[in-house]
C-alpha cells in the first residue's frame, strides 16, 4: 500500500488496484503538487464539508467517475451535484472492494460555502479509518483534542496517522503531541499546516513535541510504503 501527502489534508491512498483520494483541497491549495484537471481517482472520502475539505470532489469526481464517500448529509448534498455517492454516519463502517471506511467522530465544524455566499450545512465532522491489506490508516479530519482519541487507539492497531497541527481551527501542536500518544500509532504525520496565515506551523517542532511516538513531516507528494 502506498500513501501519499499532497499539502493541507489532502491524502492519496494506493490499494487494491484503486486510487483513494482523501479532502481533494486542490485549487486555492498553496502547499499542494497536485492538479484537479488531471488527477486520477476512482473514490474520494471526505471528512467534512468545509471547503478547503472538499476542494475539488465534484469536478474530480465527475471527470472520473469516482465513488465520493462521506457523511449522509454531505453525501446528499454532492449527490445532488450529480456525483455518484455513498452516505455514512460516524460510527459506522462499511466494507468496500477497496477496502474498509468507518467514520469516528471530530470535534468540529462543517458547512459547504457556495459561490453565491450561501451556506449549507452538511452534518457532523467526522474522521476516517481506512483499513486495507492488513493496514489502518487513521485520518483525524479537521477537529480539536478530545479524551475519546484514546478509545480509538486502544479499539484500533493504527500504523499510520494523520493528524492536523494548525492550530486556530483545529489542535496545535502541543494537542496533537498528546493525540498522538492517546492513538498510538506507529507513525504519525501533521497535516493542516501552513496553507493560511493563521494556521504557520513549523512541523518539525511538532516532530518534537512527540512522546514515545515516531513522527515524519511529508513534503507534497512524497509518498510512504505500508
Amino acid at each position: 500500500m502506498k500513501v501519499s501527502f499532497h499539502g493541507h489534508s489532502v491524502v492519496m491512498i494506493e490499494t487494491n488496484g484503486k486510487k483513494i483520494l482523501i479532502d481533494p483541497f486542490i485549487t486555492g491549495n498553496s502547499q499542494t503538487d497536485l492538479n484537479a484537471d488531471t488527477v486520477e481517482c476512482d473514490v474520494i472520502l471526505l471528512t467534512h464539508g468545509h471547503n478547503d475539505h472538499v476542494g475539488d470532489t465534484v469536478k474530480i469526481a465527475k471527470r472520473n467517475n469516482a465513488l465520493v464517500v462521506a457523511t449522509a448529509d454531505l453525501a446528499t448534498y454532492l449527490g445532488f451535484q450529480g456525483l455518484n455517492v455513498h452516505g455514512m454516519n460516524i460510527g459506522g463502517a462499511y466494507e468496500f472492494d477497496f477496502g474498509r471506511v468507518k467514520l469516528t467522530q471530530a470535534f468540529h465544524s462543517s458547512h459547504y460555502t457556495e459561490a453565491n455566499n450561501n451556506i449549507v450545512y452538511t452534518g457532523m465532522p467526522t474522521g476516517i479509518l481506512f483499513t486495507a491489506e492488513g493496514k489502518t490508516i487513521y485520518h483525524l479530519g479537521d477537529t480539536g483534542l478530545f479524551s475519546d482519541l484514546k478509545m480509538i487507539g486502544e479499539m484500533n492497531d493504527i500504523d499510520l496517522a494523520f493528524i492536523p497541527i494548525g492550530d486556530n481551527f483545529t489542535m496545535g501542536p502541543e494537542d496533537a503531541a498528546i493525540a498522538a500518544k492517546w492513538i498510538g500509532a506507529k507513525l504519525v504525520v501533521p497535516i493542516h499546516y501552513n496553507t493560511f496565515p493563521v494556521i504557520q506551523q513549523d512541523p518539525n517542532k511538532f516532530i518534537e513535541l512527540l512522546d514515545g511516538v515516531e513522527g515524519k513531516v511529508l513534503q507534497p507528494g512524497e509518498a510512504i510504503t505500508l
